[in-house]
């Protein structure tokens, strides 16, 4: 039975992954915060685990619940998009998005992507379009795309150090999802953007690795 590890599967796309995963019959690990997402995801099947990635106690933690597995497809999901305006950005908002969108991914990704390269298997993180810097053509959300750039280059280190073991790790825009960060008016609903995801990472083959790339696998600029 292949493993899928979900790091953020509270609700939308996180919650979706599990689901879909169960549902085609693979054991699922999930992290969340609270006590009633965790209970969730165990009803649907998968082995739930309580992580704030904020904290680095937590993250070592997992590390610790990771140790000695393979783990065939990882997804980094957990993220936040902050401040709704574009205004002069306070210290607690930087400080709230870029410890959730990236410095958490520097924590987890050395301590996932091992257990990855073991399996030789594949790891996602959910970027965003926001984050690209040669496809941007907008300023909007300025603190959220700049973490996901930070992000992105996260990825690509990951990529650099874990490909040549067999890890092979990829930088995802899911689209624009109706999901609690998204909207109810986004263009996708989050069933569809779940699949596309998840055939897109079964498709690719080790030379996409440290890529950028669409749900539906078409390359995004850096």
């Amino acid at each position: 039975m292949p493993t899928a590890l979900i790091i953020g599967a509270s609700r939308g796309i996180g919650r979706e992954l599990a689901r879909q995963y169960r549902a085609d019959g693979w054991r699922v690990i999930a992290t969340a915060r609270k006590q009633q997402d965790l209970d969730e995801l165990g009803q649907l099947g998968a082995e739930a685990h309580a992580l704030d990635v904020t904290h680095a106690d937590a993250s070592a933690a997992l590390g610790l619940t990771l140790d000695g597995e393979t783990i065939d497809s990882a997804w980094l999901v957990a993220g936040l998009y902050g401040p709704r305006d574009d205004g002069f950005p306070t210290q607690d908002d930087f400080d709230s998005v870029m410890h959730t969108n990236v410095l958490a991914a520097m924590r987890l990704l050395p301590i996932v992507a091992p257990q990855v390269a073991a399996a030789q298997g594949k790891l996602g993180v959910l970027s965003s379009r926001m984050g690209s810097i040669g496809a941007r053509n907008s300023t909007i959300g300025s603190l959220y795309r700049a973490s996901k750039a930070a992000l992105n280059s996260v990825l690509r280190d990951t990529a650099l150090t874990f490909g040549p073991q067999g890890a092979t790790c990829v930088a995802f825009h899911p689209g624009w999802v109706q999901t609690d960060m998204g909207g109810a008016s986004a263009a996708m609903n989050v069933e569809d953007s779940v699949r596309d995801l998840r055939a897109t990472l079964a498709s690719i083959t080790p030379d996409a690795n440290g890529t950028f790339l669409n749900h539906d696998g078409d390359p995004i600029p850096w």
